[in-house]
């Protein structure tokens, strides 16, 4: 799962740098531009789910043992 889990972050990673690369900076509210904001969004809000996800399976672990 750990590694599932890394293979996700990595491609969020990847969504937010490829979005960033397709920001147009003089009109960041227009079509594309709008587009790539909510793609990086979306890719920040994946990662913290991911580390949330991972946190608590690494508590889920400390306390079964």
């Amino acid at each position: 799962m750990k590694i599932f889990t890394t293979i996700l972050f990595v491609l969020a990673v990847a969504l937010i740098v490829f979005n960033i690369t397709q920001l147009d900076y003089s009109n960041l509210l227009e079509q594309d531009s709008v587009i790539a904001l909510i793609g990086i969004v979306a890719s920040f809000c994946a990662i913290l789910i991911l580390l949330i996800f991972r946190m608590s399976k690494s508590i889920e672990d400390k306390l079964k043992d």
